[in-house]
């Protein structure tokens, strides 16, 4: 093949993507996005595959103060407010999942960066909202720097639990 004729470059790209794009963490269904059917807190919900098994998902790259009291933690400031604000974002929407290095914590859950059906980034919008702070846990720092940069901005303007 020669690949100095931009069809044949094309029809290339085109093949390894076709072949690629199983692999790339990309949580599989027929359209790709996956119902939201619990929301825990402004970090943790559940979707449902088309299979009907239920999976609960971690955010990457964030940490939104706990809504209610489990283990030897505590309700802490704002995590009601967070809670709510996640719910009304996530519960019965459409999700699309994308992984980064690590795919699991050591508490089983499923990490991963949401996005709407809008394109929106749940992880982002909801640090950016002031309902989560960034928080890198390596090795799943993909969006480190944005998640930092849109906290501080939240943090300047006052937003949500910077109030």
């Amino acid at each position: 093949m020669n690949l100095s004729k931009p069809s044949h470059f094309l029809f290339l790209i085109f093949l390894l993507l076709t072949v690629i794009s199983p692999f790339t963490g990309i949580a599989q269904s027929k359209t790709g996005l996956l119902l939201v059917t619990k929301v825990s807190d402004g970090d943790t919900f559940w979707v449902t595959h088309p299979s009907g098994k239920e999976e609960k998902i971690r955010l990457i790259g964030i940490n939104s103060p706990e809504s209610r009291k489990t283990g030897n933690k505590d309700v802490e400031f704002y995590g009601k407010e967070a809670s709510a604000f996640a719910k009304q974002l996530l519960l019965n929407k459409q999700v699309r999942l994308e992984f980064d290095v690590q795919k699991y914590d050591r508490y089983k859950r499923t990490l991963a960066y949401a996005y709407l059906e809008s394109g929106t980034m749940v992880n982002a919008f909801l640090i950016k909202e002031g309902y989560a702070r960034a928080t890198t846990y390596p090795p799943n720092v993909r969006y480190q720097e944005l998640f930092q940069k849109l906290e501080r901005e939240a943090r300047s303007a006052r937003r949500g639990l910077w109030r």
